[in-house]
């Protein structure tokens, strides 16, 4: 009689960056930091309604869902002159925003993202079981910085970046460069992300994929990872 032993157990870890480590923050304030910047600079303030700044913040909620209209196959990510080309012209599509805006609002991008609660507390748990981590993002800047600000770099057994590879995700080229970093086969390895579209590339791979949708609040239910790859010892 066969015997099912089961599921390969999880070893390695593949996690997305932007929505699934970190939240984009709120556009309000983000839009503040931007008008911050720019009264810094001396630049004049720009001439918007309350209904312009709060179409703004909607559009700014939504804006990479927006650049993919512009950039369908994610070629932003593929170096730092398209990413804010895109941001760019993504932007200047919303009425009445123009050229200083769009540019100081760039600037401060980074700064509004924010690392969610059960971020660290996952990855430090996944360390002591010894399972090796991986970021995998398509973005068209260096996060690394980030990584260092939010303590998440030591916990991590690399990062891998679209522009830095020369692939985007879902292309599954980019998950098998994931694999050799991670140094566990396709069957071993868990990805986790938040887009259906981009974040499924390693299933022909054999990488088990976990999506997490857009949640409200610091929390992201990335806890579920561990009980995926069980209590204690990797099972």
């Amino acid at each position: 009689m066969r015997i099912d032993k089961g599921p390969e157990p999880i070893k390695g870890v593949i996690f997305d960056f932007h929505g699934t480590l970190v939240e984009g923050g709120d556009a309000g304030r983000w839009i503040d930091a931007a008008l911050r910047r720019l009264d810094e600079d001396g630049s004049p303030k720009p001439d918007l309604s309350a209904d312009q700044i709060a179409g703004l913040r909607a559009y700014l909620d939504q804006i990479w869902q927006h650049a993919h209209a512009i950039d369908p196959r994610s070629e932003r990510d593929l170096s730092r002159d398209r990413h804010w080309d895109v941001f760019n012209r993504t932007v200047a599509l919303c009425p009445g925003v123009k050229p200083d805006l769009i540019a100081a609002l760039y600037a401060v991008m980074p700064d509004q993202w924010l690392l969610f609660d059960d971020a660290l507390p996952v990855l430090r748990e996944l360390k002591s079981r010894g399972v090796r981590t991986v970021v995998l993002s398509n973005i068209g800047l260096d996060i690394r910085p980030l990584l260092d600000r939010f303590g998440v770099s030591g916990l991590l057994d690399g990062v891998l970046l679209s522009y830095e590879v020369g692939l985007v995700k879902p292309d599954p080229a980019i998950y098998a460069r994931a694999l050799e970093v991670l140094g566990v086969p396709g069957v071993q390895a868990l990805m986790v992300g938040d887009s259906p579209r981009d974040d499924v590339g390693g299933v022909p791979l054999k990488i088990r994929t976990f999506i997490l949708p857009r949640t409200e609040g610091p929390v992201h239910g990335l806890g579920t990872i561990l009980q995926m790859i069980g209590d204690g010892e990797i099972l």
